[in-house]
């Protein structure tokens, strides 16, 4: 029998929440509620397969909790929806910058963020691994059946937009992806996303790779390349 996948809902909307938490329920999914960051702290978020996660809550807010699950090596791999009322773009950003793997605003349609779930899940599930799985640069080792990194025989923790990313440049060395190929690649065709997220990315994935850092090209224009 296949495992149910877990999947916590956090809002600080309690009706909205156990509404939500049946509707998972009866799709086959195994939910459980907190109604502020701090309850959801409380709980053992290593043990989630997704995290729904509104922002606007109380002393802690969404993003903070979501900044807080990707500071700790347990749960930085555990997928964040971020499922709220703000559409502002700087909000996107923010979220999707910290590691998020997808942004639904409310009002939104069961049907819509249960499609936007299936394709989280689907992406954070284990690849099958093959002989021939890492994508490699000297020292720079991808291995993309279990999302590990080692820069210079060291463990690197990427969130899954960064590691998803560097995957693609590394291999696929001196070819220019643009942003938008790069966005089609790493973020579903359903989600808009803006552009300059990209090079938030980007900025960030240099700033942890040390001496490769170099090896991330700008073409200025085009898009970025990695250069061997």
């Amino acid at each position: 029998m296949t495992e149910k996948k877990k999947i916590l809902v956090v809002d600080d909307e309690e009706t909205l929440c156990e509404a939500l938490a049946f509707n998972l329920d009866a799709e086959g999914y195994e939910a459980d509620t907190a109604n502020s960051a701090e309850e959801a702290l409380a709980l053992d978020l290593s043990a989630y397969d997704l995290v729904i996660l509104d922002i606007m809550m109380g002393a802690i807010s969404g993003i903070q909790l979501a900044a807080i699950m990707k500071s700790n090596p347990k749960t930085a791999g555990v997928p964040v929806i971020f499922c709220t009322a703000k559409d502002s773009e700087d909000d996107m950003v923010s979220g999707l910058d910290l590691g998020a793997d997808d942004y639904v605003v409310k009002p939104y349609s069961l049907k819509t963020l249960l499609a936007r779930i299936r394709t989280v899940l689907r992406r954070s599930s284990p690849a099958p691994r093959r002989d021939s799985d890492s994508v490699s640069y000297k020292g720079l080792v991808l291995t993309p059946s279990n999302k590990v990194c080692m820069v210079d025989g060291a463990e690197l923790k990427l969130p899954r937009k960064e590691f998803e990313i560097l995957q693609l440049l590394v291999a696929n060395p001196d070819r220019v992806f643009t942003r938008n190929e790069i966005l089609s690649v790493v973020w579903p065709e359903e989600v808009i996303v803006a552009d300059r997220v990209v090079d938030v990315n980007i900025t960030r994935i240099r700033q942890k790779i040390g001496r490769y850092s170099k090896n991330i090209i700008t073409r200025s224009g085009y898009g970025y390349m990695f250069v061997k």
